[in-house]
């Protein structure tokens, strides 16, 4: 199995398996040898909701992440919760693309390239703090 196939599988687990997705729905995936993509949207065990996308190239045999977004809502998908992207909107920011959202679309900051499945655990480790 290449690189790609396994890791689009990865992130499929990592979603059955996380204790704080009630249900997902892979809206669209591909894959080649040396890139791939996926998005999803899933809903959370607290009635919260995450569309995430991610681009992806194998580099040197390791996977990275180049482009993403990924929009963590409340359930009446109103309130930003977090979304961290890629998308090259604030050139002001250190590691510019990479930013994140917090608590509304003014509120930005730096950020590191980050794909599905961390932002699966940076969500997890929220939602089970409470």
């Amino acid at each position: 199995m290449s690189d790609i196939i396994a890791y689009l599988a990865e992130i499929e687990v990592a979603l059955v398996s996380s204790p704080v997705v009630a249900e997902y729905q892979v809206v669209r995936s591909w894959s080649h040898s040396d890139d791939g993509y996926i998005r999803i949207r899933a809903t959370l065990t607290n009635g919260d909701f995450l569309e995430a996308a991610e681009y992806f190239v194998l580099e040197q045999g390791q996977i990275a992440t180049v482009d993403y977004r990924h929009h963590w809502t409340d359930e009446q998908k109103q309130t930003l919760r977090r979304r961290w992207d890629s998308t090259p909107d604030h050139p002001e920011l250190e590691n510019f693309p990479h930013h994140i959202h917090v608590g509304d679309e003014g509120n930005v900051a730096s950020y590191h390239p980050v794909g599905i499945m961390d932002v699966l655990k940076l969500i997890e480790a929220e939602i089970l703090k409470t």
